[in-house]
């Protein structure tokens, strides 16, 4: 029998949720990108996730026919997730227009969605090491909106994405399942 888990297999799509390990950052705007990317493997039936390449990965397919994806969570603290996701997209052999990153968006208001191709990290220091480790910017971002404080001091925007959600959980619950949507349209549409 074939291991799904080989890692010179190549897939169609890297998706990676953009996260910090730890329960102290579970249920946090900052890691709405791993909320999300654990929606999808979900909705595709992935078996669990393994630890390899500093993060957890699964694997499969979106359903009967559809794109073979590797789903990551990279373990590296999102500083550092290029770390993670650069290997993997190595060992996966996935062209970087095929690299799919969910991550929090504080310049978008609460429950805004927005995709794209490329462009600006916006300060996200994620995003910059993700760059780094891989080259260039012009990957696909999920953007999911989680607001910004009335202010830009610092602290209090790094409190305002690693404290708690301000929404109800089912705002946030809705936010997830309209950004695991938009991230499944992403990656299944003909191309």
């Amino acid at each position: 029998m074939r291991n799904p888990f080989r890692a010179s297999a190549p897939v169609d799509w890297l998706v990676v949720g953009l996260g910090n390990p730890g329960t102290r950052y579970a249920a946090t705007p900052h890691n709405v990108g791993f909320e999300v990317a654990n929606a999808l493997a979900a909705r595709w039936d992935l078996p669990r996730a393994t630890k390899k390449f500093n993060g957890l990965l699964t694997q499969g397919r979106t359903g009967p026919g559809g794109p073979r994806v590797a789903v990551l969570l990279p373990q590296t603290y999102m500083n550092e997730a290029g770390r993670s996701v650069g290997p993997a997209r190595g060992a996966f052999k996935v062209e970087l227009d095929h690299v799919l990153v969910i991550h929090d968006e504080i310049d978008l208001a609460f429950g805004d969605i927005r995709t794209r191709l490329g462009g600006g990290l916006a300060g996200h220091n994620g995003l910059k090491s993700l760059k780094r480790e891989l080259g260039s910017p012009e990957f696909h971002r999920i953007r999911v909106g989680v607001g910004r404080p009335d202010t830009t001091d610092p602290e209090i925007v790094s409190a305002h994405v690693l404290g708690r959600w301000k929404q109800s959980r089912g705002e946030v619950a809705d936010l997830v399942d309209r950004a695991r949507d938009e991230a499944e349209r992403v990656v299944t549409a003909p191309e």
